[in-house]
């Protein structure tokens, strides 16, 4: 790992912190405004120095971390989740909001969602015993 490093493209420790499979993929979160330093847009050329926070929105999650160390290699995953630590308030937020969706996806009812395949063979055979 480069820990020499004194600076590194941010597309680059997104990706090789594992935050995003392909740089290309983290580029367009970086244009598209999903990843801020320090509460501001970026760009992608964007230097990155240690210590910075940066706030990265991945679907329906939103971290925020520390940059502890800069690599421009993409190596194992323990080896990435040690280039960053994330904000105790990152992660209590992450797991109250994984909790309402949960509860919001129970509380929705079954006649909310499409019907399986069985119940549609069901509804099927109702509609030709049924008509006229």
């Amino acid at each position: 790992m480069s820990i020499s490093l004194q600076k590194v493209r941010i597309d680059k420790w997104l990706w090789a912190a594992r935050f995003f499979k392909t740089r290309a993929l983290a580029k367009t979160a970086i244009e598209g405004g999903k990843v801020h330093i320090n509460g501001q847009r970026t760009k992608p050329s964007k230097e990155l120095i240690l210590g910075e926070t940066l706030c990265i929105r991945q679907g329906w999650d939103e971290k925020t971390v520390i940059v502890d160390k800069l690599s421009d290699q993409r190596r194992g995953a323990s080896e990435a989740q040690a280039l960053y630590s994330e904000t105790s308030e990152s992660i209590e937020q992450r797991k109250k909001h994984a909790a309402e969706r949960k509860a919001a996806n129970l509380a929705m009812s079954p006649h909310d969602r499409r019907p399986t395949k069985k119940q549609r063979r069901q509804i099927h055979r109702f509609k030709e015993e049924n008509q006229p």
